[in-house]
């Protein structure tokens, strides 16, 4: 059990509202255009939507705004080599391989899943999270070439696997590359390199998950093919999972392929998806949370405690018993990594703790040899949470010090690990994620330099949690309509957060409950509207004896339905609250 202490204080952020004589004439026109408060056309407005047309794209996206995947540089490479693979006359060995994560385990699913249907000579792969590290091993390539694959689709992974693509290429295997990660100086000697990030690549939208690239690559050899199209977006449900569960950007096309992903996941699901939303006990409409929450971490279980390749055949598995057995084994692997996350955070919560030095630092760096490298990514969150900065968690792997790298708003940890390159044997990812290979004699180096790096280039308030508001907002204007058109702008995620708002002068009506020694539950009341809604903060009990005092406070929250015993109500879910002096 992780020792519960007050989270770390808030800075609050409100967005500038949107005041100047272009955006209130949109409040205006929206206001009256779609029947809405000026408040929630004021919401609108702070996201970029200013006329009915724009409005009506942002409340319902239309598959037809995915853009033409032969806008993506190499597409039409990618899709003449796959094409020449799947001549009669040649009828090669195609093998997909992807990544062990959830990203890469829905790619090759999807990718697979769809292929297998025109070419019988096809197989995948996922590397062992253990044994082969990540992105593109020299095990994968040798057992490629001794079982007669010629062709390698490679999924949130390869773009900077130079060398292996050449060792690959002397084997006589050819790669098509669908990567997501940012691109180094040189490329791949590929058949085809399909990653928005490259510098060279016009595509249009640059944030696509790995899984995403992926399902660009199957939309354009559907056209080549003349597929019906309809065919194909079934599959969105697994692009909403890799989108929801990477983390990336809820904008643009990945709103898009989210928005009907989860229309799929919520009205007829994968058989294997299906499995799994039973057993994360899932009983109402899914949106990109619960996915983050409770189906991305099991599907990343199998891989964390065994093989990632259970999560491939239970995504897609086909007969419901199967499916069932699958989504079973793999609740279990979760509930191990839950016991190896909690007991690993705690150890290495303490040692920061125990140590001055780290205590005071802009940066964590933590090695323990004995860590489970399967949620050493989880455990550098979690201790996000209690230590606000910068943070990589190592251990020890295949004799080398393997680490996972997450972030805080702001700060482009990717760019910082990049700058201690000398370090390092290998590393990758993003701006807030990324993982990475060195010697264990390195570690101290590598700490010290990384601390350094951190120091300078951090600004202070990146160190400090950030709530983002949107529009402070009355008690007297939270109605069922609002929260109702509220939802209409998910799905929610980065860039595109689920709203959060602000009261002043509000205060306890009531005794307030403590749920579980750490949650509250409190009914409060605002002194101008004198209107009481229920509020209930995760984490927030140790605040309890300062409500008790009586004196008004501020509370920025989300507003929720709550349904209860068939009742459906409305309430605050708090992300704040801050006391007068």
């Amino acid at each position: 059990m992780i020792a519960q202490s007050p989270p770390p204080a808030k800075r609050w952020i409100t967005k500038p509202f949107p005041d100047s004589a272009e955006q209130q004439a949109a409040i205006a026109s929206l206001t009256s255009s779609l029947n809405i408060s000026p408040f929630l056309a004021a919401l609108l407005v702070q996201r970029s939507v200013h006329t009915y047309e724009e409005a009506r794209t942002f409340f319902r996206p239309e598959i037809n705004h995915l853009h033409n995947p032969f806008d993506m540089k190499d597409m039409d490479r990618a899709i003449m080599r796959l094409q020449m693979a799947m001549l009669p006359e040649r009828e090669e060995k195609i093998l997909i391989y992807g990544d062990y994560d959830v990203d890469g385990t829905t790619s090759v699913a999807l990718v697979y899943g769809f292929l297998k249907n025109y070419h019988t000579a096809i197989d995948y792969y996922i590397p062992d999270r253990y044994k082969e590290g990540y992105g593109i091993s020299q095990q994968g390539i040798h057992w490629a070439a001794e079982n007669g694959f010629t062709l390698i689709i490679a999924l949130d992974c390869g773009i900077k696997s130079i060398e292996r693509v050449a060792e690959a290429k002397a084997l006589g295997v050819d790669f098509i590359i669908c990567d997501h990660h940012r691109p180094g100086p040189e490329l791949p000697d590929a058949a085809a390199v399909l990653d928005p990030k490259r510098d060279d690549c016009q595509y249009p939208y640059k944030e696509l998950s790995g899984c995403g690239v992926g399902f660009k690559l199957l939309q354009a050899f559907c056209m080549l093919k003349d597929i019906e199209l309809e065919l194909l977006y079934p599959s969105l449900d697994l692009v909403a999972v890799s989108i929801a569960s990477d983390i990336v950007p809820l904008t643009g096309e990945n709103r898009v392929m989210a928005y009907y992903g989860l229309k799929h996941l919520n009205s007829n699901p994968r058989t294997g998806l299906k499995a799994l939303i039973k057993v994360a006990g899932f009983s109402r409409e899914l949106d990109i949370t619960n996915v983050v929450f409770g189906l991305g971490p099991r599907i990343n279980a199998a891989g964390r405690i065994q093989h990632a390749k259970a999560a491939v055949q239970l995504l897609l598995a086909e007969s419901e018993e199967e499916a069932d057995e699958f989504a079973m084994a793999i609740n279990k692997h979760n509930n191990s990594r839950r016991e190896f996350d909690s007991s690993i955070t705690e150890q290495a919560l303490s040692m920061i703790r125990d140590s001055d030095a780290l205590t005071h630092a802009k940066s964590t760096v933590l090695y323990d040899a004995t860590w489970h490298k399967g949620v050493i990514g989880i455990v550098a969150s979690r201790c996000i949470e209690h230590f606000h900065r910068p943070t990589i968690i190592l251990t020890q792997s295949n004799n080398k010090a393997a680490g996972s790298a997450r972030s805080v708003p702001g700060f482009d940890v990717y760019e910082a690990i990049e700058e201690c390159a000398d370090l390092l044997e290998q590393f990758g990812g993003h701006t807030f994620a990324a993982g990475m290979t060195m010697s264990i004699d390195n570690i101290d180096a590598f700490r010290q330099k990384f601390e350094e790096v951190v120091s300078r280039t951090i600004k202070e308030e990146h160190l400090t949690p950030l709530v983002d508001i949107d529009l402070p907002l009355d008690f007297s204007e939270i109605t069922d309509k609002l929260v109702r058109i509220v939802k209409q702008m998910g799905p929610f995620g980065p860039h595109n957060m689920q709203p959060t708002f602000m009261t002043d002068d509000v205060y306890l009506v009531s005794e307030p409950i403590i749920m579980k020694e750490k949650h509250l539950k409190i009914n409060v009341r605002q002194s101008r509207t004198g209107q009481t809604l229920t509020a209930i903060g995760f984490g927030f009990a140790h605040l309890a004896d300062q409500l008790r005092l009586g004196k008004p406070f501020s509370i920025c929250y989300q507003v929720e339905q709550n349904f209860f015993n068939g009742n459906v109500s409305l309430q605050l879910m708090l992300r704040d609250i801050k006391f007068s002096e």
